[in-house]
């Protein structure tokens, strides 16, 4: 595969007012992205956003460059990732953007691509896509410009296709949910979702102001779910991402359930219920316990690279449904073609109805081995990994663990990160392990 010069594992991203998530680019990229789809026969394309301010700036200047190309827009205004890909798909549109930076603060945003199957764009595409980029920009004539309108209906769309995944025979009526929103993309759909399935629901990260989008709230941080869950006396919690693809639980005691746990409970219950098509594919920082637990149930399992690109492209090429990784990025691709918080957590309800039991209950068969991540921030052309310090206590640690741990380093698809993951029985000698070798990988920086 070629090298990307703009896209990362999910689109273009970075801090807003530093390139490329500027103006001017996101009118090439519009631009370009116009041109790549028209030479397919495109016409209109979608165009969603999350709650940050830098939104309504970017959703323009990708219109314009857009319109330039020939290419229509039909604007959804405030919309989760996975709705957006949803509606992509029954639109018929050529292509669904999306404006967001997922879990990151309000000061970075993205632009990324699904093609009109509802999946990522093909490698092909975005290699045509960085290609236009480098050109010339030009227009088409006045009567062939792409026009914009707006969605009105696109929440509603989206809610009632959510509410579809929840079995009918099923209620949510006697359960109290806290459902945390972190001021994003989910705030008006999240909410009304589980209210209208029957639960009774508190809702908190439901007041963005393009600024407070993830701030202490969210999938990312779980303090103020996990205290309104306590305060409420309700039976869990549902933190999702600010654009929708992420999530997170709370059991009625406060205790945080991450991705790897949910999924165990997805498998298991969907092996039950003689729903489970094949294995699961989980990622490289997928928790060693989910792996033995999956594979005791004989339910095979395997390991993609990080992001949930990667987890979709094992799932499609395996033909299995269920994956998902640790940050909460769930994919059924029995209900949809990418991750997907809501219909995650529906899911889940679905499986606390059919075992008649709670969260706590749910969840408390599988117990993580303890795994400690610590980020190490490096400068663009350095290359840490490949000190021989490094390289050196790594070798170390993986010995000192054995075949009862793991060690793992890589750099984030989506930040300047080494992340430095250290798994195994004993969480003391995993904290040491993981800041020895992250004091090595900080001093191969300087």
């Amino acid at each position: 595969m070629s090298e990307r010069k703009y896209f990362g594992t999910d689109g273009v991203r970075g801090r807003v007012g530093d390139y490329p998530i500027t103006p001017d680019f996101a009118v090439k990229l519009g631009w370009a992205a116009g041109r790549a789809l028209a030479a397919k026969g495109a016409s209109r394309v979608l165009v969603g956003k999350d709650t940050r301010v830098s939104g309504y700036m970017l959703e323009s200047a990708l219109e314009a460059g857009l319109a330039a190309a020939g290419v229509g827009v039909d604007f959804l205004g405030p919309m989760p990732t996975p709705g957006i890909a949803y509606l992509t798909r029954t639109f018929r549109a050529a292509a669904g953007i999306v404006i967001s930076a997922s879990h990151n603060p309000y000061y970075d945003n993205g632009i990324k691509f699904f093609a009109d199957n509802g999946h990522k764009l093909p490698d092909a595409t975005e290699l045509e896509i960085e290609r236009l980029i480098d050109e010339p920009m030009d227009c088409v004539i006045s009567e062939e410009l792409g026009r914009a309108r707006r969605i009105n209906d696109a929440a509603g769309r989206y809610i009632e296709f959510c509410k579809s995944v929840f079995p009918n025979e099923m209620t949510l009526e006697g359960l109290h949910i806290v459902v945390d929103c972190a001021n994003g993309a989910t705030y008006h759909i999240a909410p009304n979702v589980f209210r209208e399935l029957g639960a009774k629901v508190t809702e908190i990260g439901t007041d963005p102001n393009g600024l407070n989008i993830n701030h202490e709230c969210g999938a990312t941080h779980l303090d103020s779910l996990q205290k309104a869950v306590i305060k409420e006396k309700a039976d869990l919690g549902i933190a999702l991402d600010g654009d929708g693809d992420r999530i997170m639980m709370v059991t009625e005691n406060g205790r945080a359930i991450d991705g790897d746990e949910i999924l165990y409970m997805l498998a298991v219950t969907a092996q039950q219920q003689g729903q489970l098509q094949g294995g699961i594919v989980g990622t490289l920082m997928t928790n060693f316990a989910l792996e033995r637990e999956l594979n005791k149930r004989n339910i095979p399992f395997v390991r993609a690279k990080v992001g949930d690109r990667y987890v979709i492209e094992e799932l499609v090429k395996r033909d299995w449904y269920l994956g998902g990784e640790n940050s909460g990025h769930l994919i059924n691709r029995q209900h949809h073609t990418t991750g997907d918080g809501i219909i995650a957590g529906l899911q889940v309800l679905a499986a606390m109805y059919q075992e008649g039991k709670s969260l706590e209950q749910l969840s408390c068969d599988f117990k993580k081995m303890p795994q400690v991540l610590v980020n190490v921030r490096f400068e663009k052309g350095q290359q840490p990994l490949e000190s021989s310090a490094v390289k050196s206590v790594v070798k170390e640690v993986e010995s000192a663990l054995g075949d009862k741990g793991r060690v793992l380093l890589r750099k984030s698809g989506t930040e300047p990160l080494i992340r430095v993951m250290v798994e195994g029985e004993d969480e003391g000698n995993v904290r040491a392990y993981a800041q020895q070798i992250a004091n090595e990988v900080e001093a191969a920086t300087n």
